[in-house]
């Protein structure tokens, strides 16, 4: 057997490197994102070094680095305000459904359709809702109320109309979700709240304690 001839500087260079890339060399070596943080850790420690010893980076490079720590718990600070109030808005956040002014039912209609024209979701959805609480108050199936939130609106409501206690609170858990669940709103949920409209106006309540079993003290003697 011809033994091998030597080796060349740029096979060797290659074997080498083919070694090197074995994984088994680089198993201790940080992650990406390892590394992404100590870069950003190391950048910090060098913004906040410069404010307490200006004279590393000069006058101006103080003032510089100052600026930059500014800004940054300036952002940090917002973002920790907008999840906040976002958290805040989905477990209390429940405003009152139609406002102080005056309105009809017909005209939350119009609204409706208009901003559904536009593609404009969630204001449509909303609309819809306030028009059927307009439309039940209008009709007396419900009373006249300030301050009425979406939830409040589908107990009252369920409770002259039981047949369609499912689909009011259906149709409250859309608009929820789209106005204090941060959800976008669709095509999908108007049409529900259409729907649901549209039921109501031909569903008719029923009286209090209807198809209950008279009381045996109420029944009339033989």
């Amino acid at each position: 057997m011809i033994p091998p001839g030597p080796i060349g500087r740029d096979e060797a260079r290659e074997l080498a490197r083919r070694e090197l890339g074995r994984p088994i060399y680089h198993r201790d070596e940080p992650s990406l994102l390892e590394r992404l943080l100590r870069k950003i850790s190391d950048w910090l420690s060098e913004l906040f070094s410069t404010v307490a010893d200006p004279t590393r980076g000069g006058s101006r490079g103080g003032w510089i680095a100052l600026v930059v720590i500014v800004v940054l718990l300036l952002a940090v600070l917002a973002l920790v305000f907008r999840v906040m109030r976002g958290r805040r808005n989905a477990r209390s956040g429940r405003g009152s459904l139609l406002a102080q002014e005056p309105s009809a039912a017909r005209d939350h209609r119009a609204d409706a359709e208009r901003h559904a024209a536009a593609g404009e979701w969630a204001h449509a959805i909303r609309e819809r809702l306030r028009a059927v609480a307009r439309d039940l108050e209008e009709r007396a199936i419900v009373e006249p109320r300030p301050g009425r939130t979406a939830d409040e609106l589908a107990e009252e409501a369920a409770q002259t109309l039981p047949d369609l206690a499912e689909a009011l609170h259906a149709g409250v858990r859309v608009f929820d979700d789209v106005w204090y669940g941060d959800r976008p709103g669709t095509r999908e949920g108007y049409e529900q709240l259409t729907l649901l409209d549209r039921l109501l106006q031909t569903a008719r309540p029923r009286p209090p304690h209807a198809g209950e079993p008279a009381d045996a003290n109420s029944r009339s003697p033989r």
